[in-house]
């Protein structure tokens, strides 16, 4: 149960409900236990009249004492018709209290887990499956909620209506209340056991239904692969091993379920007939009525479903403790990378200055001050520890352009990543305006940043609002321009739906080049004082390409600008290029400067040069522009 303490803060929350709750099963509950007393009394209203109604055969007055039982009887049918009413009015209330807590509280865990994932660092999902996240966030919390409401319904149900039916009972006759009970222990350690049973192969069987979603997943998804391997039958033939297995685990199960119902029956049986046989010999020696058995046998019937819920109840307590402490392990992880403001609120030590008081200062939204240094950083990956950047060192002064070339895995997109804070440095620092970047406020040194990433992605919504991701309130007139810009309002005009296209899932609908162009058209909607485009013209002809950079060069004149690339982009004026290999800096200069070099850079500009099949691809002295 310790795992569920961390839901007692919602309890205290909701604790109007939860108190009413409880208030209203009580009532609900004493109504119920008042039925069998009536039907008692009523019994006995007729067992005693009978003889009194024999001694007047063949009077008149035979059908006034007939009237008379028939009215009296009539009454406490009445009688018993409203309590019932009653009974099910609270039990309304009940579910309308209990439930309905369980539900909000569901709500808010969810909304709780989900903030708190999007808060948590880079590292972390590089660490965790997006299905394990998923599972916690969804069938998790579903069981935690079975734990919310129905278990502590249920449970409150159990104490409540034993409390009122034991004492009623015991007031009646001690003897046959402990007879009338002795079997319901045994059905509650027996539901227990087969609830046990029943919830291990039921856990059983969801993990193999995943496994089997998992597949079926993988198999659509990559079904150009499986066509063009011809693995369709062994593929087939996996399909049915595992949906084999997941009938073998669905069989078991139903064989132990159906170990449920006759069990349950045969002691309640067994339990009505030891009423019915002591009841008989306590009526025999005088110490109780014949009304009194059939109050037991209800009393007893009453008590069988909160004694089977018992079992169960427990079940879904340990399922609840089980999940919980799935979603605590997520939820008592600290966010690595966090505003100074959050921190300090949080009690986690803040960035400091270099005196080493905290500084909550916020960057200036300005276009006019973007100054971006980069001073001797190192970087190594946390989950990994592969050591990404060494001593890497450069300036951009407001509105300068600064390209970054490299090979694969040299570390140009972990300088990506550290400027829009994912990571934070692992020795040096990052300043913007002036500041050390981990003193920014981390919501609004993002929203200066206008950041194209290498993995492009595109939510499934329509190309509309993929474009306006980043500045919500931007006009259809303002996404229409910058998809111009982006090369890629022609194909979107040409979709079904124009911009209100859906794109489908991660963009599936869209080329790879398509969706590198409407990334490229969202980052510059939002009008950023920083520009960082990480590789985001890879997925497109050299034609379309010269034709985004003619606007690029335009749109990006007075913003500050990284833009990291395998390519050399003749058309783009930039003030500074580095080199990076194996996280160091090996060339640095102007385009001028690298090619008189001759290192990589040359090498590169030669290649592509001689790729892109231009004899007048020689540069004008001091500029970056073909001849």
């Amino acid at each position: 149960m310790q795992h569920l303490f961390y839901l007692n803060k919602y309890f205290v929350k909701y604790r109007r409900r939860f108190l009413l709750g409880i208030l209203f099963i009580f009532i609900s509950n004493y109504f119920q236990a008042l039925q069998p007393q009536m039907i008692r009394q009523a019994l006995d209203l007729v067992m005693e009249n009978i003889s009194l109604y024999r001694l007047y055969d063949g009077f008149a007055l035979q059908q006034s004492v007939f009237d008379h039982l028939g009215k009296t009887l009539l009454i406490f049918g009445v009688i018993v018709l409203v309590l019932a009413l009653l009974m099910g009015g609270f039990l309304f209330l009940v579910r309308q209290t209990i439930i309905v807590m369980s539900r909000l509280i569901e709500y808010d865990l969810r909304k709780e887990i989900f903030q708190h994932y999007e808060e948590l660092h880079l590292a972390f999902y590089k660490k965790n499956a997006t299905g394990d996240l998923m599972a916690r966030v969804m069938e998790d919390v579903s069981k935690v909620r079975m734990y919310l409401g129905p278990a502590i319904l249920y449970g409150i149900n159990l104490i409540s209506l034993f409390t009122l039916v034991i004492i009623s009972m015991l007031r009646v006759n001690v003897t046959l209340t402990l007879w009338s009970l002795l079997p319901l222990p045994i059905l509650s350690i027996s539901i227990y056991y087969v609830s046990s049973l029943i919830s291990k192969n039921s856990t059983k069987i969801q993990q193999q239904l995943s496994k089997l979603t998992s597949i079926s997943q993988e198999v659509f998804s990559g079904i150009r692969v499986v066509k063009s391997y011809t693995q369709e039958k062994p593929m087939g033939h996996f399909f049915h091993e595992e949906s084999q297995s997941y009938m073998d685990k669905s069989l078991r199960l139903a064989r132990v379920d159906s170990l449920f119902q006759p069990t349950m029956l045969v002691l309640i049986g067994l339990s009505t007939i030891i009423t019915v046989y002591v009841g008989g010999l306590q009526v025999a020696k005088g110490a109780i009525t014949t009304g009194n058995i059939a109050e037991f046998i209800i009393y007893v019937n009453m008590l069988t479903w909160p004694v089977t819920s018992l079992g169960w109840i427990s079940s879904l307590i340990q399922q609840a403790a089980a999940s919980q402490k799935r979603i605590n392990e997520f939820l008592e992880i600290k966010p690595e990378i966090i505003s100074p403001q959050s921190a300090v609120r949080s009690g986690q030590s803040a960035p400091t200055n270099l005196h080493g008081l905290v500084t909550n200062h916020q960057s200036p939204v300005t276009s006019h001050q973007s100054e971006i240094v980069f001073d001797n950083v190192s970087f190594t990956y946390p989950d990994t520890g592969i050591v990404a950047l060494r001593n890497i060192s450069f300036e951009l002064k407001p509105g300068q352009k600064l390209a970054i070339i490299g090979r694969t895995g040299s570390g140009k997109s972990t300088i990506a990543d550290l400027l829009v804070r994912l990571y934070d440095v692992s020795e040096g620092k990052i300043t913007v305006d002036g500041v050390d970047i981990r003193q920014h406020d981390l919501a609004a040194l993002r929203q200066r940043i206008g950041y194209v990433p290498q993995d492009v992605f595109l939510f499934s919504d329509s190309v509309s609002n993929n474009v306006r991701f980043g500045r919500r309130d931007a006009s259809q007139a303002e996404v229409e321009t910058y998809t111009k810009h982006a090369a890629i309002y022609n194909e979107i005009a040409e979709l079904p739906e124009g911009f209100e296209t859906v794109v489908g899932e991660r963009g599936v609908t869209l080329s790879g080049g398509q969706k590198q162009r409407v990334s490229i058209a969202r980052a510059l909607l939002k009008k950023p004082d920083i520009v960082l485009l990480d590789d985001c013209l890879s997925a497109v002809d050299t034609n379309t390409e010269k034709r985004i950079l003619g606007y690029l060069s335009n749109d990006i004149a007075d913003k500050t600008a990284i833009i990291i690339t395998h390519r050399i982009y003749s058309l783009l004026e930039f003030d500074k290029i580095i080199v990076l290999d194996d996280g160091r800096i090996v060339e640095e200069g102007t385009h001028s400067e690298l090619l008189q070099n001759r290192g990589y850079y040359w090498e590169q500009y030669e290649k592509q040069r001689v790729e892109d099949g231009s004899e007048n691809g020689r540069m004008k002295p001091g500029n970056n522009l073909w001849e």
